[in-house]
C-alpha cells in the first residue's frame, strides 16, 4: 500500500484546465499538465482495497492499485510496464475513457474517488519522456492476420496479434489511421499526435498499415480470404440513427459526425469534398446529450456560434450518486468542458419537426415538453407531449447526435456473407463469426460502446484468432507476473 493514510491526508486534485476564453480559441488540449509530485500524492490516495473493485469496472481488468503504489514509490518504469500489461493504450483512455473504474473506486463511496484516469495518463507521458516505451519485435510465427478497421479494437487486435507473433497488416478505408479516435473525437479531447506517435510504434514492431484501402470497395474481401489465414472485422458501428421527421430534407440537419469528421480534418488540414459545415453566428441544436453531442458543443462554439442548446429526450439526472448505485456505474448529471463553455442544456424535449425557409434552409426548430407517463387507453407507459408546451426555436444549424445503430452492411459485410443479430450488429461464437477463419471485435460485434470497450474487445478478439491458428494462445504469459489481473 503506498500510504496508509493518503486517503485521509489528500484530497482528490486533477490537473488544471486552461481558461475558456483562451481555449475556445484553438484545439490543442484542454489540460495544463500535471507534475510527478501532485500524481504521486494522487496515488498515495488508493488505499489499496482487500477487494479491489476497481478491476471491476475497468473493462481491461487494470491493476490499478498496483500501478498506484509504483508511481508512489518513484518507480515509473514498473508502473508503466504494469499499466501496458493489460492496457495497449493507456494515452488514450487516460484522455478520452469516462473511467468506470473512479466509479468503482472503494473510497468513492463517501469520499471522491481515487484519480486513477490522471494516474493512468501521467504514467504513459512519463514513459515516453524517459524512453521506456520501446518497440518489441516477436519471434514470427509464419501467419498471417489482416485487421480491417483502425480504430481502438482493431489497433488492440492488431498490437496483440504482432505480440503473438503473427504479420498483422492493418486495412484503413480513411485516409488516416485512427477510425473514431482520428476523425470522430476533436482535438480538443485528442490531438492526433497521440495517435501518431502510437502508430509509428506500432510500424516499428512490424505491423503494416494500409490507408484509403476500402474492403469491399477497392479491396475484394475474398482477396483478403485468400492471401490471409485470419481475418478480425473492426469496421465500428457506423450507421448514424436518423430522425425522420418533417423538414428532415432542409439544408443545415447534419448528422453529428458529419460535422466533427469535417472539423477535424479542416483542423489538421486534411482536404475534403463536402461543402463546409459552420457554426459560425448560427444559432445551433445539438439533439442529443451525450459525448458526442458534447463534442459538437464544443466545436460550436470554437466556431463562434450565436448560440449553442443541447436537448435530451431523458429527464435531467440527478446531481448527486445515488448511495447504492457503487459500484455500478451511476446515473447522475455529467457536465463537460465543453458545457463549461457556453451552452444552453435543456432535458425531457421531443423534436417534431425542422422548418425552413423560402430557400429549403433550416431557420427554426419545433420543440415539445415531453415526460414519461401511463396511457390511460393502453395501460402501457411511455413519453407524452405535455399540453401547451410546443413552441420553436430559431436554429440554423441542427446537429443529430442520437447514437449509431449498426455497421454497415452494404460491401465487405454482405460481400463475406457474414450473419447478423437481431439488432444487425455481427453475430459471433467467441468473436469467431458463421465464416470460416474471420473474427469480429469492436462495436462492430457489441453495439456502439465506449473506447475502452473497444480496446478490450480487440486483445479478446486476439486471443480468440491466436488460439484458432495455433491450437492454443501464443498470448498467455506475455503480461509476465501480471497475469493476476490478465484482461484475458
Amino acid at each position: 500500500m503506498a500510504d496508509p493514510r493518503g486517503f485521509l491526508k489528500y484530497d482528490r486534485t486533477l490537473a488544471e484546465k486552461r481558461a475558456v476564453e483562451e481555449r475556445v480559441e484553438d484545439y490543442k488540449e484542454l489540460y495544463q499538465a500535471f507534475g510527478e509530485e501532485k500524481t504521486q500524492k494522487q496515488a498515495a490516495r488508493c488505499m489499496d482495497c482487500g477487494v479491489p473493485f476497481c478491476h471491476n469496472g475497468c473493462p481491461l481488468g487494470n491493476i490499478i492499485p498496483e500501478f498506484n503504489d509504483a508511481v508512489y514509490e518513484e518507480d515509473w518504469a514498473s508502473a508503466y510496464e504494469i499499466l501496458s500489461s493489460t492496457n495497449n493504450f493507456p494515452e488514450f483512455t487516460g484522455r478520452i475513457c469516462p473511467a468506470p473504474c473512479e466509479a468503482a473506486c472503494v473510497l468513492g463511496i463517501n469520499q471522491p474517488p481515487v484519480a486513477i484516469e490522471q494516474i493512468e495518463k501521467s504514467i504513459v507521458e512519463v514513459a515516453f519522456e524517459r524512453g521506456y516505451v520501446q518497440p518489441n519485435i516477436p519471434e514470427r510465427t509464419g501467419k498471417k492476420v489482416a485487421v480491417v478497421g483502425s480504430g481502438p479494437a482493431g489497433l488492440a487486435a492488431a498490437a496483440q496479434l504482432n505480440k503473438a507473433g503473427h504479420e498483422v497488416t492493418v486495412f484503413e478505408r480513411n485516409d488516416r489511421i485512427g477510425g473514431l479516435l482520428r476523425y470522430g473525437i476533436p482535438d480538443f479531447k485528442l490531438e492526433k499526435w497521440v495517435i501518431e506517435r502510437r502508430v509509428a510504434v506500432m510500424e516499428q514492431e512490424g505491423i503494416v498499415f494500409k490507408t484509403s484501402a476500402n474492403v469491399g470497395v477497392n479491396v475484394a474481401p475474398q482477396d483478403l480470404m485468400k492471401d490471409y489465414d485470419a481475418i478480425v472485422l473492426c469496421g465500428g458501428s457506423t450507421v448514424p440513427r436518423d430522425l425522420p421527421i418533417a423538414g428532415r430534407e432542409l439544408e443545415g440537419v447534419h448528422f453529428a459526425m458529419e460535422f466533427l469528421e469535417q472539423n477535424n480534418r479542416r483542423v489538421t488540414n486534411v482536404p475534403f469534398e463536402e461543402e463546409d459545415i459552420f457554426a459560425t453566428d448560427k444559432n445551433v441544436l445539438v439533439i442529443g446529450g451525450g459525448d458526442t453531442g458534447a463534442d459538437c458543443v464544443g466545436t460550436s462554439n470554437r466556431h463562434k456560434a450565436k448560440s449553442v442548446t443541447q436537448i435530451e429526450l431523458l429527464s435531467k439526472p440527478p446531481s448527486d450518486r445515488e448511495p447504492l448505485s457503487w459500484p455500478n456505474w451511476p446515473m447522475v448529471l455529467r457536465t463537460s468542458t465543453s458545457h463549461e463553455e457556453g451552452c444552453d442544456r435543456q432535458w425531457s424535449i421531443l423534436t417534431k419537426a425542422f422548418i425552413g425557409d423560402e430557400n429549403g434552409k433550416l431557420k427554426a426548430v419545433q420543440l415539445v415538453d415531453i415526460e414519461w407517463a401511463k396511457d390511460e387507453a393502453t395501460g402501457k407507459y411511455g413519453f407524452q407531449e405535455i399540453v401547451g408546451t410546443v413552441r420553436e426555436i430559431p436554429c440554423e444549424l441542427a446537429l443529430l447526435a442520437i447514437g449509431f445503430v449498426h455497421p454497415q452492411w452494404e460491401g465487405m459485410l454482405e460481400q463475406l456473407g457474414i450473419e447478423a443479430t437481431e439488432r444487425r450488429n455481427v453475430k459471433d461464437n467467441n468473436y469467431q463469426t458463421n465464416v470460416e477463419k474471420v473474427f469480429v471485435a469492436g462495436d462492430m460485434r457489441r453495439g456502439q460502446s465506449l473506447v475502452v470497450w473497444a480496446i478490450s474487445e480487440g486483445r479478446e478478439a486476439a486471443k480468440a484468432v491466436d488460439e484458432y491458428l495455433m491450437g492454443t494462445s501464443l498470448l498467455e504469459g506475455k503480461e509476465d507476473s501480471f497475469l493476476v489481473a490478465d484482461a484475458y
